[in-house]
């Protein structure tokens, strides 16, 4: 790809906004959950609706059947480093039924995601206790827990799953995109939409700039950038990445600065866990073009996934 000059002056702020929803809130109320039986009313769902079912037990637990193998599983849509998962036992007769579940974790759906690796095995839960296993930073997108042997019953009052995601580039994820002047129909969000063929152009100008803007704060772990097949490669020398609070380039930290990159080819500059909702990349000076063919934002999450 030839990036063409930059003679056109497009004096507005142009901006994209990409939806993203499932980032928000209450996790749990966003979990897909599903079990091997359901005993009653006492559905896969009732295990992450935050009611511990320690008043009415139907009210607030899962149940399964009596069955062979019994399984409960959450898809939390996706991957992430468990740190660890906590398990909230039953409050009435049948406290011993949780004994020997094992909590499994990883990305397969073979056998039901039931041959996922083993996070813990569950000796016993007193009757209302919530017990925390730590996973060690296990990746997975399902989480089970099943019961082996015949004639088991598998009652969950609540599960929380704690860790920390790190997946797809949170730009393509949503936020908000600019660019301080656009060349032609070169516009911001195409550095972040997916395709490293097309790119965004500001014109030349002074100190121009690329801002993302998340949807909330993340702590920033790396930035993959990609610059322009093209013999205008050298144009991105000299630009700074900027991560933090605030929506002014240089209320921000400095991340790194960018000495070169090779046309056409990606480099990764760490971030060192930076906080923050904004990312500026942009190049101090006069007659200045910044050309972004792809920008890769990668960080985590924290809190209860589900």
């Amino acid at each position: 790809m030839y990036l063409l000059g930059s003679s056109l002056l497009v004096s507005q702020v142009v901006s994209h906004t990409l939806f993203f929803t499932n980032f928000l809130g209450n996790w749990a109320s966003r979990g897909t959950v599903i079990q091997s039986s359901t005993s009653a009313d006492m559905f896969a769902e009732k295990a992450i609706d935050g009611n511990r079912g320690l008043q009415q037990l139907d009210t607030g637990c899962s149940s399964t059947l009596n069955q062979t193998n019994p399984w409960w599983r959450v898809d939390l849509a996706h991957i992430y480093k468990v740190s660890r998962v906590v398990v909230t036992n039953r409050n009435d007769c049948c406290t011993e039924q949780i004994n020997g579940a094992e909590i499994r974790i990883g990305n397969s759906l073979e056998n039901n995601g039931n041959n996922n690796p083993i996070c813990a095995i569950i000796p016993a839960i007193p009757a209302g206790e919530s017990f925390s296993y730590s996973c060690g930073g296990m990746e997975g997108r399902y989480v089970n827990l099943i019961i082996p042997g015949d004639m088991k019953t598998l009652t969950l009052c609540e599960v929380e799953v704690f860790g920390k995601e790190r997946g797809e580039s949170l730009g393509q994820r949503g936020g908000e995109t600019r660019l301080s002047t656009m060349y032609g129909n070169f516009s911001s969000q195409r550095a972040v939409d997916g395709d490293r063929g097309t790119c965004s152009h500001t014109s030349t100008g002074t100190n121009q700039w690329w801002r993302l803007e998340l949807w909330q704060e993340f702590q920033v772990d790396t930035i993959a950038i990609t610059n322009a097949d093209s013999p205008n490669y050298h144009w991105i020398n000299g630009a700074v990445i900027r991560v933090g609070t605030s929506p002014t380039i240089y209320s921000n930290p400095v991340c790194a600065v960018i000495s070169t990159i090779p046309s056409g080819q990606t480099s990764n500059f760490s971030c060192g866990w930076m906080e923050g909702r904004y990312m500026f990349v942009h190049i101090p000076g006069d007659q200045k073009t910044l050309v972004l063919c792809d920008v890769k934002i990668y960080g985590y999450l924290t809190g209860n996934i589900y």
